[in-house]
């Protein structure tokens, strides 16, 4: 019997990017450091004694090594959506970009629930410090990202175990100190209970753009 030929394409497709951050050796520790006294110094009340999260003002800091952090993942992001799209770099650059972003800690057997974030188009989340791996958890500390298109699709046999990017699973991102992760801020994710002694600290950016002559933006 002869088969006719097909050709696959992927739809609907959610992009994610992996970037890394240039002299984070230098920048994690002066970061650490800092994010300690910030923690020492907040009077907040912390409902989570296994979880530290700051005020979403990090990108306002004037610190040095907040500045270049802020400067690298904003480039990293400017760098992915580029790519993304068909406008000239000179169309990127005259989008006016906003951004809102805080710094966690999650200390062992801490989490974050799962969240997604309305008002904004990408997620960034950069990783300042993380444990050793969990003997026990493949998943400890990961920051996981729910599937939700295919959630009410019929299965069966012959869709179950599809291979990636058509699979149904949930996708996981490990955090490695120095690197970072990008993807759309309407997609759910969640950090994974942290079952590795240590901490791991990360630092989680909103970011949106505004076209020239646009309007009608939400406040944050």
């Amino acid at each position: 019997m002869t088969l006719s030929s097909s050709k696959i394409i992927p739809i609907l497709a959610t992009p994610l990017g992996i970037a890394s951050i240039p002299d984070s050796e230098q920048i994690n520790p002066a970061l650490r450091a800092l994010f300690a006294q910030r923690i020492a110094a907040d009077n907040r009340p912390q409902r989570n004694p296994l979880r530290f999260s700051s005020a979403d003002d990090l990108m306002e800091w004037p610190q040095p090594p907040v500045r270049q952090l802020a400067h690298a993942m904003v480039g990293a992001v400017y760098s992915m959506v580029g790519s993304l799209n068909e406008f000239t770099e000179a169309q990127l650059r005259s989008f006016k970009l906003e951004a809102r972003a805080w710094f966690t800690v999650v200390r062992t057997n801490g989490s974050v629930p799962a969240a997604s974030y309305p008002l904004t188009s990408w997620c960034a989340i950069y990783c300042v410090t993380a444990p050793p791996l969990s003997e026990d958890r493949a998943d400890s500390g990961v920051v996981r990202l729910y599937e939700s298109r295919l959630g009410t699709m019929f299965q069966d046999a012959t869709n179950s175990a599809m291979r990636v990017p058509y699979t149904q699973s949930h996708y996981v991102w490990r955090p490695v100190a120095g690197e970072m992760v990008i993807f759309p801020a309407s997609v759910t994710h969640e950090i994974a209970l942290l079952r590795a002694s240590g901490e791991l600290t990360l630092v989680t950016a909103r970011i949106r753009f505004t076209a020239p002559g646009q309007r009608g933006l939400g406040r944050w």
